[in-house]
């Protein structure tokens, strides 16, 4: 694997892709058998895919907010899970009645 050039993820694929190959990255950087230049190359780009995935993160929270706009302007709830028990939700959150 060293000296190859590593596979490149493409604008239009989704976070999943940009999550696995930024394990990759990490699993490359661990093995530690990387030339400097190649560990600053690959770290780079590990960079930027943590980057990417952050963006993406956001405009997913984007898209949850607007979902949850109220008629009265925009309203948030945080994001409970059904596993969690009622003592471990944050305070101020909001539960409905059909969780």
């Amino acid at each position: 694997m060293e000296g190859e050039a590593p596979p490149t993820v493409e604008a239009g694929e989704g976070f999943d892709t940009v999550l696995a190959r930024l394990r990759e990255v990490v699993e490359r950087l661990e093995a530690g058998n990387l030339t400097l230049e190649e560990s600053l190359r690959v770290f780079e780009e590990g960079v930027r895919l943590s980057r990417r995935g952050a963006q993406m993160l956001d405009s997913a929270e984007k898209r949850v907010d607007v979902l949850l706009a109220g008629e009265d302007g925009a309203r948030t709830e945080p994001f409970v899970s059904r596993g969690e028990a009622a003592t471990e939700r944050p305070t101020g959150a909001v539960v409905r009645k059909d969780e």
